[in-house]
């Protein structure tokens, strides 16, 4: 058996995953455009949309039966009515972002078995590299371990998050919303102080701990409160709640736990109440963005409302108001702002 260099442990494993994942490259454009019965305009924008580079030489082996099935599986969503306009693009654009940032933290898990194993195998031969046969079996035998569970708990995890989403439709529906893609909700950020500067003090261990500790923390918290996480943006968590009191309580509760964290430095947390449109996952509107401007200008370590909000919590016995002079902000010509604390109560006499 022959050794194998550093670029072509890469090039063996890259090979073998896609194989597995994938299987063989069988189609050249035109073939899968003609079995999947799709036009190449179409065909182009849902693949583009999806997040995949168009390869430059059309006549390549470069698509797979699995290539095929999503293009036809798209095309018969929209030949049986369930999508039209311009639906199939968006659902391929947030489908395709969601997998990849998936495929991005699930790849650093191959990985990792991956050259565990090698590494093993050359504590066995320290004298030469792994061959290629030894590094193809080594791929295979992770991919069949590993690749399988991921895709259960996906699926698994897809199907409770969407019957949870559909509870929460229902809901909006039933109490009155005629339009179920407008929602009143509250909105809010969390946000990590000193981020940038922090992180270039941190090594990459050190870094992968803060970021892990925020996010576990922050969606253990959001979700267990009964909101949900709209998304995570490295150093930022944006949330939502149908309940102004749930919510409340939650960025407080944030604020307490990142108190006594020994990894995550203070937060900065801003929430608005109000409509919104909800598409594909997302929020968006001026609730939104009055959110995200509070949280830009809370100080460390406070949670910051807006007038609408405050007067849904003004009654409520739990928590104390501290109203700031309105500002001017981008896009926002007065900021109504008030800091959101919990009320204290006075100990009983004994």
């Amino acid at each position: 058996m022959t050794s194998t260099g550093k670029d072509d442990v890469a090039a063996i494993v890259q090979a073998e995953i896609e194989k597995y994942l994938l299987g063989a490259r069988t189609f050249d454009r035109d073939r899968l455009l003609e079995i999947a019965d799709v036009p190449i305009e179409v065909a182009r924008e849902q693949w583009v949309a999806m997040g995949f580079p168009v390869p430059p030489d059309p006549a390549a082996l470069t698509y797979t039966e699995s290539d095929a099935d999503a293009l036809r599986t798209m095309s018969a969503l929209v030949a049986d009515g369930v999508v039209d306009g311009d639906m199939p693009v968006r659902i391929a654009r947030t489908v395709g972002h969601s997998m990849a940032r998936l495929a991005e933290w699930q790849i650093d898990i191959l990985n990792a078995l991956i050259l565990r194993e090698i590494e093993d195998l050359e504590l066995d031969s320290p004298d030469s590299m792994p061959s290629a046969q030894q590094l193809t079996a080594i791929t295979q035998q992770v991919a069949e371990r590993t690749i399988p569970s991921l895709e259960s708990l996906m699926v698994f995890a897809w199907r409770r998050h969407l019957a949870a989403a559909m509870s929460r439709s229902l809901a909006a529906a039933e109490s009155g919303a005629l339009d179920e893609e407008l929602r009143t909700l509250v909105v809010g950020f969390a946000d990590m102080v000193g981020y940038t500067r922090l992180t270039r003090h941190l090594d990459r261990t050190e870094l992968t701990d803060l970021i892990e500790e925020f996010v576990s923390n922050t969606t253990f918290l959001i979700t267990s409160a009964g909101g949900w996480v709209i998304k995570n943006l490295g150093d930022e968590v944006m949330f939502a709640f149908e309940d102004p009191q749930a919510a409340a309580n939650l960025a407080l509760e944030l604020q307490e736990v990142t108190k006594v964290s020994d990894v995550t430095p203070e937060l900065r947390i801003g929430m608005a109440s109000g409509r919104v449109l909800q598409r594909l996952g997302d929020l968006y509107g001026p609730v939104v963005n009055t959110a995200a401007r509070l949280t830009g200008v809370a100080r460390p370590g406070t949670v910051l409302i807006d007038d609408r909000l405050a007067d849904l919590l003004e009654s409520d016995p739990n928590y104390s108001f501290r109203h700031l002079r309105e500002v001017r902000v981008r896009g926002i010509d007065r900021l109504g702002l008030h800091v959101l604390r919990r009320s204290r109560k006075e100990s009983p006499v004994q």
